[in-house]
């Protein structure tokens, strides 16, 4: 059984496939600030905004790290003490796709597509370490750490491992990338245990 979400409902379906073992396979879709991209990243989406306007979908306790005014005092997102990464770890070594769009076609820059690529990079070394093949694709190297490795280029997407990560030429949707998430799922359930 598998899940997928695009915007809110991709951080939705990335905290639900972390959580819930019941789930063998996850499409996470321009899931932005509080899905795949770094929380402690200052870029794009604020902490504040989730903490604001949008902190119906985030757990009481996360308001405070984007309270200016508070009785504790104010709170900030570099005291966050967890990030999307360990988020998106939590999912290893289940298969998990990270699919973005293009901001040119309505996949907003303040979603991170940067942050969200740095992220699942860092989850990466879970993957592995459970055995699971980690991003992969053809002549492709990860060359060095999250903060160094280069995004691959748009619509050349990283399927060859559990972990997989695309970014289609379109806008705030997974569609362009639903035929390859079938596709990359029907490859390893295939696959002998």
């Amino acid at each position: 059984m598998g899940i997928e979400g695009v915007s809110r409902y991709g951080k939705a379906a990335l905290v639900t496939m972390a959580f819930d073992q019941r789930f063998a396979m996850v499409l996470v879709g321009s899931s932005g600030k509080g899905g795949a991209t770094l929380l402690r990243r200052n870029y794009g989406e604020a902490v504040e905004s989730l903490t604001g306007g949008e902190y119906y979908w985030m757990a009481g306790n996360f308001l405070k790290y984007g309270a200016s005014e508070a009785t504790f005092g104010s709170g900030n997102p570099g005291q966050i003490p967890v990030d999307s990464n360990e988020l998106i770890a939590l999912c290893a070594p289940r298969l998990t796709f990270i699919s973005y769009g293009i901001p040119e076609k309505g996949d907003a820059h303040w979603l991170d597509h940067q942050g969200s690529w740095m992220a699942t990079v860092d989850a990466n070394r879970v993957f592995v370490l459970l055995g699971a093949k980690g991003l992969s694709g053809p002549g492709f190297d990860l060359g060095g750490d999250y903060h160094t490795a280069k995004m691959p280029p748009v619509n050349e997407g990283l399927l060859d491992g559990q972990l997989a990560w695309r970014q289609h030429d379109g806008g705030h949707t997974d569609a362009p990338n639903m035929k390859y998430f079938i596709q990359w799922a029907d490859k390893f359930r295939a696959e002998p245990e």
